[in-house]
């Protein structure tokens, strides 16, 4: 029947040729994805991050991965995101090899822990500077690049690193991480707002939610509510996330089978926020 017939199902996962810049991208979930998008079928991969050597290791690693398509290259181009000027500086690095780009990863972020009683106002505008503003301003400048192939059957990408924290509530007590829960929540709904602007030009704009993957970033956290072990037998699928669970959301997000998907944010932590609901529910039923 013509109801079952999918149009080219072998290529539905398929980045081939696929031009992608990965701020953040030189360590942790950034490099998670841009090893997918590489061997998805990527032709160029640009990592951003602010530390030349960091950005410098992370290409060699992507270089030597050994199933790469003929020519595949991944490119450093360090830059500082926080800042407006670091963003123009990144844009001018990967216009010297581009004039367009068909995937944007907003990953580069940051988070602070400590008090709410002591939590710093420098700390707090650090966080929201470099997890909404720097977002916003790398879309907005990257959006001539993303217009430049998008069509309506094909529109280009962007792809918004936030946080379950921003779903729900996040690390409260000592460690309190009020600035980047508030800035993940803003980060979604900015998202959402995007997806609107820039649909009519062709291009999608959708977020990914990680709960606890083990990174540079999470690592004090992990420690701080128990331990690694402990965290991951909390959790309804009994483990922490894995490389191959980022990989698997952005490729779809960034490839055909994604194409229609627009002002979502999804959650990638094995169900964890949901079971904190149902701890906090069986909590609250045991003092009535």
């Amino acid at each position: 029947m013509a109801e079952a017939q999918l149009e080219d199902f072998p290529s539905l996962f398929s980045l081939k040729g696929k031009v992608a810049v990965v701020t953040g991208g030189s360590r942790g979930l950034g490099l998670h994805a841009a090893s997918a998008f590489l061997q998805a079928g990527a032709a160029k991969v640009f990592i951003s991050s602010r530390k030349a050597a960091a950005c410098e290791a992370a290409v060699k690693v992507l270089n030597a991965l050994p199933n790469l398509a003929p020519g595949a290259l991944a490119i450093s181009v360090p830059a500082d995101s926080a800042t407006v000027e670091g963003v123009e500086a990144l844009l001018a690095q990967v216009k010297k090899h581009t004039d367009r780009v068909d995937i944007l990863f907003a990953n580069a972020g940051a988070t602070w822990g400590e008090a709410f009683d002591t939590h710093p106002d420098a700390a707090f505008a650090k966080v929201m500077d470099l997890n909404v503003k720097a977002v916003f301003n790398t879309v907005r400048l990257f959006t001539p690049l993303l217009q430049k192939n998008a069509t309506l059957k094909d529109p280009n990408r962007v792809i918004i690193t936030a946080s379950v924290a921003g779903l729900g509530i996040g690390t409260l007590g000592a460690q309190g991480t009020y600035g980047y829960s508030a800035s993940k929540a803003a980060a979604i709904h900015l998202g959402r707002n995007l997806a609107i602007e820039l649909g009519p030009r062709h291009i999608t704009v959708n977020s990914i939610c990680p709960g606890f993957f083990p990174s540079k970033m999470s690592n004090g956290l992990l420690d701080i509510a128990g331990g690694a072990d402990q965290i991951a037998q909390a959790n309804p699928m009994g483990r922490l996330g894995m490389p191959e669970d980022i990989a698997g959301v952005v490729v779809y997000l960034a490839s055909r089978a994604g194409s229609h998907v627009n002002g979502e944010a999804i959650a990638i932590d094995g169900g964890a926020m949901w079971a904190k609901g149902e701890l906090a529910i069986a909590g609250g039923a045991s003092k009535l």
